[in-house]
């Protein structure tokens, strides 16, 4: 048998290994994000967080939507 061939298949099982243990770590680590026991610490009371549509966004989408619905019903 080649040593050469074995030792290549070895490194490539140790590849395969250790992208397995990285994905197993990541969907740990997302796990425990999650939990109900680790929380984020929440925004000050009235501060407002996350993204917000100005009323020109809110505007142009409500357009856009009318438009799109228009043309589902032209082809209905």
């Amino acid at each position: 048998m080649n040593i050469q061939k074995v030792v290549a298949e070895l490194k490539n099982e140790t590849k395969r290994l250790d992208r397995a243990i990285a994905a197993s770590e990541q969907l740990d680590y997302e796990k425990s994000s999650t939990s109900p026991t680790v929380r984020k610490p929440s925004a000050p009371a009235g501060k407002q967080t996350g993204r917000r549509l100005t009323a020109a966004g809110r505007k142009r989408l409500s357009e856009s939507m009318k438009k799109r619905w228009a043309e589902r019903r032209k082809k209905a």
